[in-house]
């Protein structure tokens, strides 16, 4: 339904709100019901009666911060749990309680809410990801007071808040040993995908470490990390340095070499990196550093899962409480948030479709302030009155309902966002496709980029035995791969043995998720 029907409505609207009943031609439409109905609701939430009760969010961790804790340490754990010790429900019901609507025709309103929920825009406290960043944070203050190298493996699925957390625990470590009296340790936090070769890491790393070295043409930037942490005394008096590497499965080559010589720099004698590197695979270190887990040197591990429906309601509203209004219906926000948390739990992807939403409504307000003077104008009405009502229905903004994102915005917004000519097409496949489909999917959520169709069929089989359906043949199983091949789902590369023909995803895994949930 249109915030603005047309110059009847508002007017019809206004009557209303004089306690006159509106008729037009002996009845009222279903159009001037609806408004009616939706501004009695709003009267009858008048700022001192009180609202309807939201279901707390589920609080993502029970435990209690280690006591003990002074200073520096202290203040660390406050932040980290803090979320955990207000009481949510409470919180977030006189937030609403206290909070205008807002107007979406307001530049400054609108321009704050999309800053809110961009991406780019860094919370001051990440929600939900409190026990993981302890973890991190308590291995590298235990390596950072021993003086001791080690490396720690971050993953998760996308969107799961790995990186934003890892520059958290950055900031945090420093704190904290310049509290505690200890050398601040060097820090370089890196993102793969911009190096332009692998091995263009140690260059980097070294650049750091000794930015006036210059390396001979004999001595590569590698040999050189190795030789001085091979030796006692070329290591003394260096600083402990803190390595980030974001994007980590950029470093994985065909031979593995630069993936496994990063790591094993943290394996030498007299080393002093913590290295901490972040990729989605989950067994990224089983699989590419098999030699580190022989050597007994294999990194700690700490896994990030895919955010629930209800920390994502929850990190929603954090981010919407630091706005004087209120801009969403709660079950849009809930709707959202059970939508994204069903096809991956990113919650990139949240704030992405809320943004979208916002834009609808924005939209749909410009088509009806469009429309209504576009009737005022055929109708032969007054500039004045027409004015006249616009004017009432600005300053009744804040008592209207229909001024805030509606669960039809949000649910248009979802299907814009996972609903693709793609998602469309996987739906419509034959049961034996989509099931193919879904051995490629959970293959390549190992971690790899691309597969055999021989190693893809096997897992095709494994699918349909343990779903009780009989499989295809052979042929026909490399006829299906030609199919979404012609369809722009999979890329089949070329090979004279089929079964030895590389397998790549070409559709997005959100949208193949989304379509076969």
């Amino acid at each position: 339904m249109p915030a603005i029907a047309s110059h009847n409505s508002i007017m019809a609207v206004k009557s209303e709100n004089a306690g006159e009943v509106a008729r037009s031609n002996g009845g009222s439409t279903p159009q001037k019901r609806r408004l009616r109905s939706d501004a009695a609701a709003v009267e009858n939430m008048s700022p001192i009666s009180t609202p309807m009760k939201l279901k707390p969010p589920r609080r993502c961790v029970n435990s209690s911060p280690n006591s003990g804790a002074n200073g520096i340490e202290m203040e660390i754990n406050e932040k980290l749990m803090s979320a955990r010790k207000s009481p949510v429900k409470k919180k977030l019901c006189d937030s609403f309680k206290s909070k205008p609507n807002w107007n979406p025709q307001d530049v400054e309103q609108m321009s704050a809410v999309r800053e809110a929920l961009h991406v780019s825009t860094a919370p001051s406290t990440i929600l939900c990801r409190e026990d993981e960043q302890k973890k991190v944070l308590g291995f590298c203050k235990k390596n950072l007071e021993e003086e001791k190298a080690g490396s720690l493996y971050v993953c998760g699925c996308p969107g799961t808040g790995k990186s934003l957390s890892m520059e958290k625990v950055q900031h945090y470590l420093v704190d904290w040993a310049k509290e505690a009296g200890l050398q601040q340790p060097e820090v370089f936090s890196i993102n793969c995908t911009s190096l332009t070769n692998t091995s263009e890491i140690f260059s980097k790393i070294l650049l750091k470490l000794q930015p006036r070295k210059k390396l001979n043409g004999s001595t590569s930037p590698l040999q050189h990390l190795q030789n001085l942490y091979s030796q006692k005394l070329h290591s003394s008096g260096m600083k402990m340095m803190l390595i980030i590497a974001d994007e980590l499965d950029y470093l994985i080559t065909r031979d593995r070499a630069v993936l496994h010589d990063l790591f094993m720099l943290t394996t030498f004698p007299f080393s002093r990196f913590i290295l901490i590197g972040i990729a989605n695979a989950i067994d990224l270190a089983d699989r590419f550093l098999p030699r580190l887990q022989s050597m007994n040197c294999k990194p700690l591990v700490v896994t990030f899962q895919a955010y629930s429906k209800d920390q994502i309601i929850r990190i929603l509203q954090e981010r919407l409480m630091e706005l004087s209004y209120i801009v969403f219906q709660p079950q849009a926000l809930e709707l959202c948030a059970r939508k994204v948390a069903a096809a991956s739990g990113d919650m990139r992807k949240a704030l992405s479709v809320c943004r979208s939403a916002i834009e609808i409504l924005e939209a749909e307000m410009r088509e009806s302030v469009s429309k209504m003077n576009s009737a005022s104008a055929e109708q032969g009405l007054f500039d004045q009155q027409a004015a006249s009502a616009f004017e009432f229905f600005n300053s009744q903004a804040n008592n209207f309902f229909l001024l805030l994102v509606r669960v039809d915005h949000m649910a248009v917004a979802l299907s814009n966002t996972f609903k693709s000519p793609v998602v469309d097409t996987i739906k419509s496949l034959p049961q034996h496709q989509q099931i193919l489909l879904c051995s490629a999917v959970k293959f390549f959520r190992g971690g790899k980029k691309d597969m055999t169709v021989g190693e893809l069929n096997k897992s095709y089989m494994n699918i349909c035995k343990t779903s009780l359906i009989p499989p295809v043949g052979t042929l026909e199983f490399f006829s299906m791969c030609r199919v979404l091949h012609d369809q722009g789902i999979l890329k089949v590369g070329q090979s004279r043995d089929d079964k030895l023909k590389r397998v790549t995803l070409k559709a997005d895994e959100s949208d193949i998720t989304f379509a076969l949930q």
